[in-house]
């Protein structure tokens, strides 16, 4: 049993350094993910139409986010 319990922790922690380094990677693309929806709709509503591919890229990144907090959230 105790075998187990430790084994369980090592699988939890590859998996949140896991989810630590795609976040991280995210974080330094030349995209800004935004922190959270307020700020990508911030962002939407300040450029006016221009500039789509880089709204739509922030979309696609702040996605990505919410999947992994998601995924980190109902594994560990």
């Amino acid at each position: 049993m105790k075998y187990a319990k430790s084994r369980l922790n090592l699988n939890n922690m590859k998996i949140k350094e896991f989810l630590d380094s795609k976040n991280k990677i995210l974080d330094r693309g030349i995209v800004a993910t935004p922190g959270n929806r307020e700020r990508l709709e911030l962002f939407a509503n300040a450029n006016n139409g221009s500039n789509d591919l880089l709204l739509m890229q922030m979309a696609i990144n702040f996605g990505y986010k919410l999947a992994l907090e998601d995924v980190e959230e109902e594994l560990l």
